[in-house]
């Protein structure tokens, strides 16, 4: 019980700006800590959801909630995925050697590439937001998604292999048990995903078929992404599994604007 309430602190830590009592980093704390990322995105999704209800309760303006919405999961998170966002974008962007790209990856500063994609995923997650405003039949679907997507982003440190015998991704998958590890962050996303198609058939068929379109979608970007870490920088990185994090969420936040425009 110990080790699990050490890798709660340890994942909460690193992964979210909440306020957790701090634990030294070593093999036996670490050794659960990645089950408990997806528990972040579900603090990102729950409180999206009060604000949401505040906003209608109030009459607030679209924009107003969008823009705050946006900007909500970064405060949750401390902006640890975006990050790893910008940097994965300057680091593809610069068409170098793999060596070349790692150390980039490596490199604390942001490039202007990596600026310039930062805004366009936070232009991008306030529009799907605003549409989601005015079309919220599938807002469940945008906010599980802040869990599925931490869910595979973790599972994806413990089953892929490290590019780099540094970072925190080299440091996460040495510390935890990869196997438990792998199969509790599959189970928590099979789990989630059932309570989502769940919740859509009731809703009803074309419901149902949104959820079937974006669960798919976001298997399609995980193929795609391992295809991406393996061939261009020859293993996972906490970059990479960021870069993987933010995208998946934007792609659930894209599902349910459009689908809530065609139900």
């Amino acid at each position: 019980m110990k080790s699990i309430w050490s890798g709660f602190c340890v994942a909460f830590s690193l992964y979210s700006a909440v306020p957790v009592p701090q634990i030294l980093w070593e093999k036996r704390t670490m050794r659960w800590a990645l089950c408990f990322l997806p528990l972040v995105g579900a603090l990102a999704g729950g409180l999206e959801l009060l604000w949401f209800w505040l906003c209608r309760l109030w009459g607030a303006d679209g924009l107003f909630y969008a823009v705050f919405a946006a900007l909500l999961p970064v405060v949750v998170s401390g902006g640890i995925h975006l990050d790893g966002l910008a940097d994965t974008c300057d680091a593809l962007c610069s068409f170098g050697e793999r060596e070349k790209r790692l150390q980039i990856l490596k490199d604390p500063h942001i490039g202007a590439v990596g600026v310039l994609w930062l805004a366009a995923f936070l232009l991008s997650a306030t529009a799907c937001f605003a549409q989601i405003y005015c079309t919220p039949e599938l807002l469940p679907l945008a906010l599980v998604g802040f869990f599925l997507a931490r869910a595979e982003g973790g599972r994806k440190i413990v089953t892929l292999p490290c590019a780099k015998d540094s970072g925190l991704a080299y440091l996460f998958a040495e510390g935890s048990d990869r196997a438990a590890v792998a199969k509790t962050l599959f189970g928590e996303w099979v789990s989630c995903a059932a309570a989502l198609m769940c919740w859509a058939v009731r809703r009803g068929s074309e419901t149902a078929c949104a959820a079937m379109l974006c669960l798919f979608a976001q298997a399609l970007w995980s193929l795609w992404h391992k295809r991406l870490c393996m061939k261009v920088f020859g293993g996972i990185t906490g970059d990479l599994a960021g870069f993987y994090i933010s995208c998946a969420g934007l792609l659930a936040l894209a599902s349910a604007a459009v689908g809530g425009l065609i139900i």
